[in-house]
């Protein structure tokens, strides 16, 4: 699936980094890129849903399987 939004950092529950898309979804990335971690980045993910269970109580669990950044302002 392609998700297209911003790079977020949740200071909840110790904290996680997710992608909120441009409809309002949230994706809990399971293990986000290094390259991605700067909160309110525009980023463009291909990704599949993850049976990793978590902790959090925030998105839907996603790998990311390629990405690249966007320009700030559309």
């Amino acid at each position: 699936m392609k998700i297209t939004g911003k790079v977020t950092y949740q200071n909840l529950e110790g904290g996680f980094w997710g992608i909120e898309d441009d409809k309002g979804g949230q994706w809990l990335v399971t293990d986000m890129p290094s390259q991605l971690k700067i909160n309110g980045a525009r980023v463009e993910v291909q990704a599949r849903r993850s049976d990793m269970e978590t902790m959090f109580m925030w998105g839907e669990p996603i790998e990311i399987v390629s990405f690249h950044t966007l320009p700030k302002f559309r």
